[in-house]
């Protein structure tokens, strides 16, 4: 997903939205916080996949309107998604 190898797909979707940030009210997203932070101070910045299961949604045009990292609850997503069907 990341690096010279990343699939182009995953490159050409990292382009469109950035890193979304983790959800911080959620204990795996504070300690993934924490555990990247520690790693690089800026980690934020870039737009690497940083965990599993971060997802892209995309509209009918195939154009990415939300990314969604790997702490984000169902529930926030939902809406979002019925608001594009």
């Amino acid at each position: 997903m990341n690096g010279e190898n990343a699939d182009p797909l995953y490159t050409w979707l990292k382009s469109q939205k950035g890193f979304a940030g983790f959800d911080l009210n959620n204990q795996i997203g504070a300690a993934l916080d924490a555990k990247f932070r520690s790693e690089d101070p800026n980690y934020a910045a870039n737009p690497d996949i940083k965990w599993n299961f971060t997802k892209f949604l995309l509209d009918r045009n195939g154009e990415v309107q939300e990314r969604f990292e790997s702490t984000a609850a169902a529930g926030e997503m939902a809406p979002k998604i019925e608001a594009l069907l």
